[in-house]
Parts: structure tokens; sequence; C-alpha cells
């Protein structure tokens, strides 16, 4: 019988999936999803093919729990982070600032990867459907803030923090890009009125 490394054979298991999901993001995220294999997986891991099915039958199975995953682990940091917000504008704030700093740690690159990886249009549909899932309460909260054309308002600021997450990538200074990018947050939400005063003032 193998060796079971935890109080309960359950925890064991979960253990060992766990390094399998690991092994496979990092497997995604340095060598592309065609890299991604059982075989590829099992030896990152550890451990032997035969156990890599035990929780995997396939590649498409490994890159379908991939995109499940990643979404899942940055989506519950993001809505603890914009649940301890008072207020929409804070919401806002809660999530650029999370979302760099989820960056900053590499969250995001199994998501991007996955995105250029050429998957069946299935595994791209739902891995759009989990990108709207992500967004939704961002794009909510600035519905209620009650910006002129909150859709459009939202997709630009989607488009800044992505730029802003490019910085980070490149190195610049992850408290320098997101003191930069609240404030231009703040410029976009702020009441038209507000921001006509703001160009008055700079002239």
């Amino acid at each position: 019988m193998p060796k079971i490394n935890a109080p309960t054979v359950a925890e064991h298991r979960a253990r060992q999936r766990e390094a399998l999901v690991r092994a496979a993001i990092d497997i995604l995220v340095s060598e592309g999803a065609a890299a991604v294999t059982p075989a590829a997986v099992g030896a990152r891991a550890g451990l032997a093919r035969s156990s890599v099915y035990q929780y995997f039958d396939s590649s498409a199975a490994l890159l379908a729990t991939i995109t499940e995953e990643a979404f899942r682990r940055s989506n519950e940091a993001l809505a603890n982070a914009m649940a301890a917000a008072n207020g929409p504008v804070e919401r806002v704030e809660a999530f650029f600032r999370e979302s760099l700093r989820l960056g900053a740690e590499g969250a995001h690159r199994p998501a991007a990867a996955l995105m250029n990886a050429g998957l069946p249009p299935a595994c791209q549909e739902r891995l759009m459907g989990l990108h709207l899932e992500q967004v939704e309460p961002f794009r909510a909260a600035v519905r209620h803030i009650g910006v002129p054309d909150p859709a459009l308002t939202a997709d630009l600021m989607a488009g800044m923090l992505h730029t802003a997450l490019a910085a980070v990538d490149r190195g610049v200074p992850l408290h320098t890009v997101t003191e930069r990018t609240l404030a231009l947050v703040r410029r976009c939400l702020a009441p038209a009125d507000s921001t006509v005063g703001e160009r008055r003032e700079d002239h």
C-alpha cells in the first residue's frame, strides 16, 4: 500500500491533487498548454504517471481544472477585498488594488496563458464565462456609482488595469503602479462637474 503522507487518506489525496494542479500551472505558464500532459505534470510533481491518472485522465482534464482553479483563487481574494470596502468607489479601488497585488504574484498568468493557448471552443467559452464572472462585481460597482455610460466606462477602466498589470510584469514597482492607477481610477469615477472644475484649475 502506498505511503500516506497525511492524517487521513482523503487529506493525502487532496494534497496530491493540489501538487498536481500546481505543477500543471507551472508547466502551462513556463512552457505553454501543449506541454501540459499527465506524464509531464507527474514528473514535475514527483508522482508516477499512473498516479496522475487517478485524478486526471487526460491533458484536457488538466487544462479544464487549471481554468477553474486559476479563477477560483483570484475570485476569492477579489471578493474578500471588495467586501471589506465601504461604498462603490471604494469597491472599485479595492478591485484594482487586489488585482494588481495578485498580478505581482503572477496569479493572472495561468488565465493569460490559457487565453493564448488555442483551446477548443467549449473551453474558450468557459474561460470567457469565468472572466466575465470575475469582473462583474467591478462592473456592478461602476454602475452603482452612476457615471455616464457605465458599460463603456468599465471597459475603458479594464483596459487601464490590463496596462497596469503589464507594467507590473515589466518590473515597475507594485506600489508605484498601484498608486498611479488608483489616482486615474478616481478621476474616471469623479462626478462630471468636479472634473470640469479640475480642468479649470489646471488652466
